[in-house]
């Protein structure tokens, strides 16, 4: 695995096993993982995605404490994944970090706990999975809109977004920052610490 530019964020290219069979390949390995990133992936949910051609799913992201922490992938087809520093405090707050997730590189990204998600299907039925750190709770979901002028995202210009109304509505950075909503650098960071202590 290796770090991203933004503070907790980072990619991972798995090596793949080809035959007269098929393919093999281990998308996540414990072991590595706490070796990069310093913590353990504490798995609550696991969520699976297919979109059309478009699709824009986030940006989505979830108060802290506990915020949820990510691990995705596409095992089909192919997405344009992006990670969205909306930290307020954080050095690259505002900053934003994408990654093509494909079925034949079979790359991995994780985000930590406080960092917007979002991404973008460019091919029919691409297929996304994730495993997330705490599990779905509506009443600490948010999102900001993954079309922000002021973020500037760059997402294909060939291809028509195709948003949730949801997503369609959700506020900018910036309406987001003055209503507040989003996390903090400094709980982020103490959060994760915390996780890392040993505990009994």
């Amino acid at each position: 695995m290796r770090p991203l530019g933004i503070e907790g964020a980072w990619v991972e290219t798995p090596s793949a096993f080809t035959d007269g069979r098929g393919r093999f390949h281990e998308w996540f390995k414990g072991q590595g993982f706490l070796d990069a990133t310093g913590q353990e992936l504490r798995l609550a949910q696991a969520n699976c995605s297919r979109s059309v051609l478009g699709t824009l799913r986030g940006i989505h992201y979830a108060s802290v404490p506990p915020g949820q922490a990510k691990y995705v992938t596409c095992v089909g087809g192919a997405v344009l994944d992006v990670v969205v520093d909306i930290r307020t405090g954080s050095p690259t707050f505002g900053k934003w970090e994408a990654v093509r997730l494909d079925d034949s590189t079979h790359c991995c990204v994780y985000l930590s706990e406080g960092l917007g998600h979002a991404f973008m299907a460019l091919e029919e039925n691409s297929t996304v999975v994730y495993l997330c750190s705490e599990g779905y709770a509506p009443e600490r979901e948010h999102g900001i809109d993954p079309l922000d002028p002021a973020l500037g995202i760059a997402w294909p210009e060939n291809l028509t977004p195709r948003l949730s109304p949801k997503d369609a509505a959700a506020p900018t950075l910036a309406e987001a920052d003055r209503k507040g909503l989003l996390p903090s650098f400094r709980d982020c960071l103490t959060y994760r610490g915390n996780m890392l202590r040993p505990h009994g």
